[in-house]
C-alpha cells in the first residue's frame, strides 16, 4: 500500500466578512485559488495504524490542541469500512508554516481524504466523503475540489467564479503565527459594519493586470485586526508593495501569510529573491495560482 498527495496551498484572493451569527460562525464570500507550492501526505505500509509529521515545519503541530486535521480525516473515512481496511502509516510532510492563512490543515486533511479515496476504491464526490469534509472544516470541501471556487456561508457553500488566468505570484510570511481564533475574535472588536458583500462580479479576466484591477474593487476584511495582533502582516505587505513588479498585494485567509500578484514567472522570480534576501528569516516562495479557463 502506497501513494502520495499533494496538498497545495490555499490562497483567498479577497475575503469579505459578515457578523458572527447565532452559531459561532461568520458568513463570508471570498475567492479562493490553490498554489504550486504545499504539503505532501503519504500513504505507507505498517504493521500498525501510524501517523507521522515530518518536514520543516513539523515540529509547530507538536502542540496542537487537538489530533491533527490529517487524523482526524483518517478516522472520519476509516468509520465508513468500519475497520476493513487494515493498518497503515500516513507521514505528513509539512512544508508550509503552521497558522499561515493558507489553509495548510484544510489542504493536508482534504489531501488525506483523496488519497484513501484513491487507496479503497472511493469516490471523492461521494457523499459520505463530501460530509466528512464538511464536518472537518468550512475550507475542506475547498480544498477537496482543488479547483478555484468562490465559497459563501461558512466558506463551504461552494460556487464557480467568472474565469480568470493562472498568474504568477509570491508568497511571504514573517514565519509568525496568524491564529484564526483570535483573529476573528480581533475582528469582532474593531468592526462596527461587517459585510459578506458580493464584488460586482465581471465577466471572464484574460490577464494577470485584468485580475489584478478587479482584485482591487475587493477586501480581506481580516487584515487590519490580523495586523493588530501580527505588526510584522504590515512589514510584509510593504515589502510586496514597494516592488515594482507587484500588480497587488494582499493578505491571504487570516494571514501571516500576505501574497503579490505579478505579470511573469520572470517577476515574481525576482520579486522573490529581493524580498528573501533582505528578510533572511521570512517565508518567501515565487509561485503559480491556478487559474479558470473559459
Amino acid at each position: 500500500m502506497h501513494g502520495q498527495r499533494f496538498a497545495p496551498a490555499k490562497v483567498n484572493l479577497f475575503l469579505h466578512v459578515g457578523p458572527v451569527g447565532a452559531d459561532g460562525y461568520h458568513p463570508v464570500c471570498s475567492l479562493m485559488t490553490f498554489a504550486n507550492v504545499g504539503d505532501v501526505v503519504r500513504l505507507e505500509p505498517s504493521d500498525a495504524m501510524d501517523f507521522k509529521v515530518i518536514g520543516p515545519y513539523g515540529e509547530g503541530l507538536a502542540n496542537e490542541a487537538g489530533p491533527n486535521l490529517v487524523a482526524r480525516a483518517r478516522d472520519a473515512f476509516l468509520r465508513l469500512f468500519d475497520g476493513e481496511t487494515g493498518s497503515f502509516r500516513l507521514v505528513l510532510d509539512k512544508q508550509l508554516p503552521v497558522a499561515a492563512g493558507l489553509g495548510g490543515g484544510s489542504a493536508d486533511a482534504a489531501a488525506t481524504l483523496g488519497l484513501l479515496c484513491q487507496a479503497f476504491g472511493v469516490d471523492t464526490a461521494a457523499d459520505e466523503v463530501i460530509e466528512i469534509a464538511r464536518g472537518l472544516g468550512a475550507d475542506v470541501s475547498a480544498c477537496l475540489s482543488v479547483q478555484p471556487v468562490v465559497g459563501r456561508g461558512r466558506g463551504d457553500d461552494l460556487d464557480t467564479p467568472p474565469p480568470f488566468p493562472e498568474v504568477d505570484a509570491v508568497l511571504v510570511n514573517p514565519n509568525l503565527a496568524s491564529p484564526t481564533g483570535l483573529v476573528y475574535r480581533a475582528f469582532d472588536a474593531m468592526t462596527s459594519d461587517p459585510s459578506a458583500d458580493e464584488p460586482a462580479w465581471p465577466g471572464a479576466l484574460a490577464t494577470p493586470g485584468e485580475l489584478a484591477a478587479f482584485l482591487g474593487t475587493c477586501r480581506n476584511d481580516l487584515e487590519a485586526p490580523a495586523i493588530s495582533l501580527q505588526s510584522a502582516i504590515s512589514d510584509v505587505l510593504a515589502a510586496l508593495r514597494s516592488r515594482r513588479e507587484t500588480l497587488i498585494a494582499r493578505m491571504s485567509g487570516s494571514g501571516a501569510t500576505c501574497f503579490a500578484i505579478c505579470a511573469s514567472h520572470e517577476d515574481a522570480r525576482n520579486a522573490a529573491l529581493a524580498i528573501a534576501d533582505a528578510h533572511r528569516d521570512w517565508w518567501v516562495r515565487p509561485c503559480r495560482l491556478a487559474g479558470l479557463r473559459p
